[in-house]
């Protein structure tokens, strides 16, 4: 109940208030991530990943020790014609998300690398580090960090609080499909599967979050 509160807050306090604001937001904070000379491996890479869940926001909740939420969108890469799907709406929450720097606020983008991370989004709920692994990735003019062990991992998640990149554990971060906004988005019910695996639907609004995915991730 912890997380769920904290993920309304954020919504009560206008941060993202609809699925097209978080679409648009997810866009730039993208765009953001990749021309950062401090985020080279990201950048090199991106190509090489399955998938890409991308957050705007994790609030952290001053009123919960270490409780933290947000949302993101989420575009699979069809493997053999490299485009990238229509974007599904999660919720992601923790009661201890560890903003390292003591931020009270982050961006994160996580780069899906296995089959088993995809899976992992085609189910309606599952918790990294438990369901699926989660590593920090190489971030730094140096890539530091890049290391057999993280690069193995489902998930690689990359973070930023106020413009400086830093670790961001998200061991134990439940990520749930948010069904309200897949409806509202595309107009009818769908689960996410429907959109990232058989592409059922489609929103015209989403077209420059995907040009921009298919643009940096050549």
């Amino acid at each position: 109940m912890a997380v769920v509160g904290i993920l309304h807050l954020s919504e009560a306090r206008g941060d993202i208030s609809k699925p097209e604001e978080l679409v648009e937001r997810a866009q730039i904070t993208l765009e953001s991530f990749v021309t950062n000379p401090n985020c080279t491996w990201l950048r090199d890479h991106l190509k090489e990943a399955r998938a890409v869940l991308i957050v705007p926001q994790i609030l952290k909740g001053a009123f919960i020790v270490g409780g933290a939420g947000g949302s993101g969108v989420v575009s699979v890469r069809d493997e053999r014609t490299g485009t990238w799907s229509p974007p599904a709406f999660y919720t992601l929450g923790s009661a201890s998300i560890g903003l390292q720097i003591g931020a009270h606020a982050s961006e994160v983008i996580l780069m899906v690398m296995t089959p088993s991370g995809i899976d992992a989004l085609y189910s309606s709920t599952f918790k990294l580090g438990g369901d699926a692994t989660v590593a920090v990735g190489p971030v730094g003019l140096g890539v530091e960090g890049a290391t057999p062990h993280n690069l193995s991992a489902d998930f690689l998640s990359f973070s930023r609080s106020r413009g400086a990149f830093a670790g961001l554990s998200l061991d134990g971060t439940v990520i749930a499909a948010r069904d309200d906004w897949n409806e509202q988005y595309y107009g009818k019910p769908v689960k996410p599967v429907d959109i990232l695996l058989l592409r059922k639907v489609n929103n015209p609004h989403a077209d420059k979050l995907l040009s921009t995915l298919a643009r940096l991730a050549r």
